[in-house]
């Protein structure tokens, strides 16, 4: 046992402690930069999206099912993780940049937010050039809810989407839940169905404009009966 007085043992175990808790996480780090943990979404079918219950934001709120927004014309819906994040309205800018281009084909804009938090929802206006919604039953965060927690914030992917949206100028706060990660949805008219379906697999990971615009551009009007006569 004299191997115990010796102080370069407990040296050697300390450093092989030290070493070991370094690699462990090394492991972690890799790992949490990897989609092992993320969870997988659920794509979403279009019966599930016309049922949900959507309320309008106005004094005298409106409640009526999601598919009055796509029913004639089509429509292309964020599913806004949460209105005061500057990573949100990074997107929210990028999709209202497509405007006139919607317009031309005929192709509204629109959002749903989750909860209603104080002025968040006025404030996010400015980003965003569409009517906002709410969706407090959070179906359109579905039909399987994901959320990233603190593994986010260990993720290199998240860190360049906020130096990337802190350059481009935008700013936002800490108000209202953001863990529920959302999405963006083309949904041709009738029974067209779903054209194009982007969910956020972490913070800032925001659709493609060009995606979204092709996507639109393969929406079909639809015909009514007088026309069709």
């Amino acid at each position: 046992m004299s191997f115990l007085q010796d102080p370069s043992f407990f040296t050697m175990g300390m450093w092989s402690i030290g070493a070991g808790a370094i690699g462990a996480a090394a492991v972690a780090l890799l790992l949490a930069n990897t989609d092992v943990f993320l969870s997988k979404p659920q794509e979403a079918a279009l019966e599930y999206l016309e049922d949900i219950d959507l309320k309008t934001l106005e004094k005298e709120p409106r409640t009526f099912k999601a598919k009055e927004l796509w029913e004639k014309n089509g429509a292309v819906i964020m599913a806004v993780r949460r209105p005061g994040c500057f990573l949100c309205r990074e997107e929210a800018a990028d999709l209202s940049s497509l405007k006139p281009r919607l317009d031309e084909l005929g192709v509204p804009l629109y959002a749903v937010v989750k909860e209603q938090v104080r002025t968040e929802v006025r404030d996010f206006q400015p980003y965003f050039k569409g009517e906002i919604f709410l969706d407090k039953q959070k179906k359109f965060y579905g039909p399987q809810r994901r959320k990233m927690m603190f593994m986010g914030f260990v993720r290199l992917g998240v860190w360049y989407n906020f130096f990337r949206a802190w350059s481009g100028g935008f700013s936002g706060n800490l108000e209202g839940e953001g863990f529920i990660l959302g999405g963006v949805f083309v949904v041709g008219p009738g029974k067209q169905g779903i054209l194009l379906e982007h969910r956020e697999k972490e913070f800032g990971d925001k659709v493609n404009p060009d995606s979204v615009l092709e996507a639109a551009r393969r929406i079909k009007p639809q015909t009514s009966v007088s026309e069709k006569k």
